[in-house]
């Protein structure tokens, strides 16, 4: 199960305590806002893309969504999601649970600028009902992103 890849990731960092298991699904924006007491714009949301033959990850705020100009500017090709086939095959977690940490092998993580914003944040931890709650530094070193980008829209980051 990815949630217990994940478990393991954290395991060895030391912060395994540190995942929520909610009795609840948070598997979008919304039910994860609302499972975890908070505003839905620090649910980090993680989008998988396919980019030729290379898989990239964006992470980005909860109330923001892709700009394709803006995504095509950054990497240089259309941004194409994932379906939710190909992101348990390409990232290994399922839709509702994808989350930046404990991915497949050549994954390629970014982290959005819409989420310098918060002090915290709160990705999925590989299941339809988990969490983990971060700050910008952890969640960089954790997700081992490639850097920051800004691809998105929907609010002034």
């Amino acid at each position: 199960m990815p949630i217990e890849r994940v478990r393991a990731y954290f395991k060895e960092l030391g912060m395994e305590e540190r995942i929520q298991e909610l009795p609840v699904s948070s598997a979008t924006v919304e039910l994860a806002a609302q499972a975890l007491g908070v505003e839905g714009s620090r649910i980090a949301k993680s989008m998988g893309f396919r980019l030729g033959e290379r898989t990239v990850m964006v992470v980005t705020a909860g109330d923001t969504k892709i700009d394709n100009r803006k995504y095509k500017d950054q990497f240089g090709g259309k941004a194409v999601m994932l379906t939710p086939e190909e992101a348990v095959e390409c990232i290994g977690h399922a839709v509702g649970g994808v989350c930046p940490f404990a991915v497949n092998e050549g994954v390629e993580v970014y982290l959005d600028r819409s989420m310098q914003r918060f002090e915290t944040v709160f990705p999925a931890a590989g299941s339809s009902n988990s969490a983990i709650e971060l700050n910008m530094e952890e969640l960089e070193r954790c997700s081992k992103a490639i850097g920051w980008v800004d691809v998105c829209r929907g609010r002034e980051n």
